[in-house]
Formats: structure tokens, C-alpha cells, sequence
């Protein structure tokens, strides 16, 4: 099982938030985690969404920069050392 941190967590759960039209398989795949592993970490941030269309161009544009921000991170993520790992 993965562990990721905490930041990446709350990161993915405002991205989500941020995102009104997106679906948790959709924001799920854009940082590389299982749609369910991000479920069970919106239900746990005790995040929600109002159901149905929130008004245009609400958070729209920072969407793009959100998801190009979780990205490099995870790419980050991939390329350190981890120094969590033992030898």
C-alpha cells in the first residue's frame, strides 16, 4: 500500500473541491491514485460539493494550474530519494 503525505492529501482534496465538474475518477486519474483511495480521503476531509452546476467560471481558471501542480508534485515525488525507505 502507498503512503502519501498529508499535503498531497489536502491538495487532492481541494482540488477536487475546486473542480465542480469534475468526478473523483477524473481527478483520481489526473494524480495517478485510485479513485477510491481519493474517495476515502474526501469522506475522511469531510469535504462535499453542492450537488449540480455551481455558477460558470467559478474556480475554473485555476483548475488547469491545479492539476499541472498535483502533477509535478507526484513527478517529484517519483524522481526524489526517499529517505523513508531503508537501505
Amino acid at each position: 500500500m502507498k503512503n502519501y503525505p498529508p499535503e498531497f492529501k489536502a491538495d487532492a482534496v481541494a482540488l477536487y473541491e475546486s473542480r465542480p465538474g469534475a468526478t473523483i475518477r477524473s481527478v483520481a486519474a489526473d494524480l495517478g491514485v485510485n479513485p477510491e483511495t481519493l474517495r476515502n480521503w474526501v469522506r475522511a476531509a469531510g469535504a462535499s460539493r453542492p450537488r449540480g452546476r455551481r455558477a460558470e467560471g467559478t474556480g475554473e481558471a485555476a483548475a488547469p494550474l491545479e492539476v499541472e501542480n498535483a502533477a509535478l508534485r507526484k513527478k517529484i515525488r517519483e524522481l526524489e530519494p526517499s529517505s523513508e525507505r531503508g537501505p
